[in-house]
C-alpha cells in the first residue's frame, strides 16, 4: 500500500512538471552580439543505488525461513550483482538518450538564431577604376495646380443652404406656435372675465302673496294645416301624365 501511494505521488508530480513544461512562453529576442554556446553540466552524474523495498511483516517471516534453507544449500547470492549491473547500463543508456535529445535541441536552437542574424553588409572591393559619370536625365517642368471644384465641395455647400433653410424653417414654426399660443392664452382670460362677470350671484324677488298666479287659456286661433308643394322635376311630371292617362283609359 505504501509502495503504491508512493507511486501515485510521483505520477502526479511528473504531470505538474510536464503540464509547467507545456505551458506556452514569450521567446525572447537572441543575443547577436552574444551568440548562445551550449556547455556541459557541471553537475556529477547520478550514482544508481539499489532499491528499497517495502515488505511486510508475514512476508518476511517467510523470507528469514527460505534464507535460512537456502544458507544450508547452495548460495544465491551470485544473481545480486548481474541485476546491479543491468540497472546500471540502463541508467547509462538512459542518460545517453537525454544527451543525445538535449544535443539535438540545442544544435536547432543555434540554427534558429543564425537564421535571425541580420546579414551585415559586405564592403566595396578595392579597385583603381574611377566611376563613370552618367548623364543626367532631363529635368521636368515644375507642375501648376488647377484649381479643382470637388462634388464634395459643391455637395457641402448644397447641404449648408439646405441646413440653413431648415433651421429658417423651425424658427419660424417656434415663432407662428408662440404668438398662437400668446393669443388662445388672450382669449381664455378674456372668456374668464366674460364668465365671472355673468355668473355673479343675484337675490331673485320674492313672490307677490297678494296677486297669485293663474295660468289662462291663450286667446290665438289654432293653426290650419297646409297641403305641402314638393318640387316635381318636368321629365318625372311627363311620366306621371302619360301613367294617369292609360289609367283612364284602362278598366276602371
Amino acid at each position: 500500500m505504501e509502495r503504491e501511494r508512493q507511486q501515485k505521488l510521483e505520477e502526479e508530480e511528473e504531470i505538474k512538471r510536464l503540464r509547467k513544461e507545456l505551458i506556452p512562453k514569450a521567446q525572447l529576442m537572441p543575443y547577436f552580439d552574444r551568440p548562445f554556446v551550449p556547455r556541459r553540466s557541471k553537475k556529477q552524474p547520478t550514482v544508481p543505488r539499489e532499491p528499497k523495498f517495502c515488505i511486510p511483516r508475514h512476508k518476511t517471516i517467510k523470507c528469514c525461513r527460505m534464507s535460512c534453507n537456502d544458507m544450508s544449500g547452495p548460495s544465491r547470492l551470485q544473481h545480486l550483482p548481474s541485476s546491479v549491473e543491468k540497472a546500471e547500463a540502463l541508467y547509462q543508456q538512459r542518460g545517453q538518450l537525454k544527451e543525445e535529445q538535449l544535443m539535438k535541441k540545442i544544435q536547432k536552437l543555434v540554427g534558429e538564431e543564425e537564421k535571425l542574424r541580420m546579414p551585415i553588409a559586405q564592403g566595396l572591393p578595392w579597385t583603381t577604376d574611377e566611376p563613370k559619370c552618367l548623364i543626367k536625365p532631363p529635368v521636368k517642368k515644375n507642375t501648376i495646380p488647377i484649381d479643382l471644384k470637388l462634388h464634395s465641395d459643391i455637395r457641402a455647400v448644397e447641404r449648408a443652404r439646405f441646413a440653413h433653410q431648415v433651421a429658417e424653417k423651425g424658427r419660424l414654426i417656434k415663432q407662428y406656435k408662440m404668438e398662437r399660443d400668446r393669443q388662445q392664452k388672450l382669449e381664455e382670460e378674456e372668456e374668464i372675465k366674460r364668465l365671472r362677470k355673468e355668473l355673479i350671484p343675484k337675490a331673485q324677488l320674492m313672490p307677490y302673496f297678494d296677486r297669485p298666479f293663474v295660468p289662462r287659456r291663450s286667446e290665438k286661433q289654432p293653426t290650419v294645416p297646409r297641403e305641402p308643394k314638393f318640387c316635381i322635376p318636368r321629365h318625372k311630371k311627363i311620366k306621371c301624365c302619360r301613367m294617369s292617362c292609360n289609367d283612364m283609359s284602362g278598366p276602371s
